[in-house]
């Protein structure tokens, strides 16, 4: 049985051409049960990765196929090692067996005809017919992985788990049988600190996708229900999109935060500025355009950032930002080249009101007043910034970042806009320059 499923597994990895050829010359019956087999019928993040490995971490948004995609591993494996040992581990003891057992993709529903296992409910153990057996445990009792050794692991929503890394440390003391003992964890992600070190731990291979990967199989009501609810929000980037935030003890900004504050539409605008943090050499350009209401209240309006960029295409992503907000100044720091930005922005070709300004002190102290303005409900973001509030969750209170990239670009952009709008005069200011005109 093991060189069919390798071979099959061969098969879904070959060229289409090829194998539309080798298909082709199969008898009917035989094409009709390779077409209706699992490998055929799963997207590629739902199939096991190529190579060695020792964990693959399935991080997807609610919907993606996870659970099918465990029950099938799970079944593939108990059918081609016979005798295996499994551990079936879910959040609770009810969640073990409704979803990865009995719930509609669990590993009843997947069972292949002639290889249906036995369910022992008062072991709590799965018996298949070749002599693989699953012991299925919850997380709520890290003590029981004490002792019994396993071959194989599935662990489900893992980031739901009490005691998340007392229970994976339990269960990786466990897998030690059979000569490459590997384990499957199926999760919507979370902001857990040891969810992020596992999946950058050496050995584990990361699978991501969102709840749209699977819409083929979802009911459109369901999409459109989520979309509605929860597009824009910190929430709906974890929950439906699979990505795993981060949530920091002492950080300037929370995500439930950002969250509150957000807005579909900005009012009329009293003043528009585009905050500017030019990159010292080769490396990102923040860009964000910022505005004020009638009612003191500043809007977050675009985030036109960029990345590893030449001078003269972020200076000409700064003058579009510019002339499409209509903007009436751009405040930019110079603290790495004031002559330099200043004949960068010129060579741009439009007339531009540029105001320079000198950081006297670090990014995150710079932030820690515009901080204050969101915390009074003084701010609005005019939309989702998603790569902007990663940076702003990773700036620390007293100093410090510990957000995505090595610097916050447009976090820090978004402090010199605001700070011009709304908190006076900034530091260092030579006052407005009109540079090209």
């Amino acid at each position: 049985m093991e060189r069919s499923l390798s071979r099959l597994e061969r098969l879904v990895r070959l060229p289409h051409p090829e194998r539309d050829r080798v298909l082709g010359g199969l008898a009917p019956s035989e094409r009709l049960a390779l077409l209706e087999s699992w490998p055929m019928l799963a997207r590629p993040a739902q199939l096991p990765p190529d190579g060695e490995w020792s964990v693959w971490l399935i991080m997807a948004g609610r919907g993606f196929g996870k659970t099918r995609a465990g029950s099938e591993w799970v079944t593939a494996m108990a059918r081609r090692h016979a005798g295996a040992r499994f551990a079936l581990i879910g959040t609770t003891a009810h969640d073990t067996v409704a979803v990865m057992l009995e719930g509609e993709s669990g590993l009843l529903a997947v069972a292949p005809p002639g290889f249906r296992p036995d369910w022992k409910a008062s072991k709590r153990q799965l018996r298949w017919p070749n002599g693989s057996i699953a012991t299925l445990l919850s997380a709520v009792e890290p003590d029981q992985l004490r002792g019994p050794q396993f071959h194989f692991a599935w662990c489900d929503e893992l980031a739901a788990w009490p005691r998340p890394k007392e229970n994976w440390d339990n269960l990786r003391m466990g897998l030690r049988l059979g000569a490459r003992p590997r384990a499957v964890v199926t999760t919507t992600p979370r902001p857990l600190p040891f969810l992020k070190q596992l999946a950058e731990a050496p050995g584990v291979v990361v699978a991501r996708g969102s709840t749209y990967d699977n819409r083929a199989n979802l009911p459109p009501g369901f999409l459109e229900d989520v979309t509605r609810a929860y597009a824009g929000t910190s929430l709906g980037r974890q929950e439906v999109m699979g990505e795993l935030l981060d949530s920091r003890e002492g950080a300037l900004w929370s995500r439930d935060g950002l969250d509150g504050c957000r807005v579909a539409e900005a009012p009329p605008m009293t003043r528009v500025v585009v905050g500017v943090d030019p990159p010292a050499g080769p490396g990102g350009c923040g860009i964000i355009v910022a505005g004020i209401d009638a009612d003191g209240i500043g809007h977050v309006l675009a985030d036109a950032s960029l990345r590893a960029v030449k001078p003269e295409i972020w200076a000409a992503a700064v003058a579009a930002a510019y002339r499409r907000h209509g903007a009436d100044r751009i405040v930019v720091e110079t603290n790495n080249g004031g002559d330099m930005v200043e004949a960068t922005l010129r060579a741009a070709g439009a007339s531009l009101p540029v105001k320079q300004v000198r950081a006297s002190r670090g990014k995150a102290a710079r932030a820690e007043p515009v901080a204050t303005l969101y915390a009074a409900g003084r701010v609005r973001h005019v939309g989702m910034f998603a790569p902007l509030e990663d940076e702003m969750c990773g700036l620390m209170l007293g100093g410090g970042y510990a957000g995505p990239g090595q610097s916050p670009d447009r976090a820090d952009a978004l402090v010199w806009a605001l700070t011009e709008l709304m908190l006076g005069a900034t530091g260092g200011r030579p006052g407005v320059r009109v540079l090209g005109g």
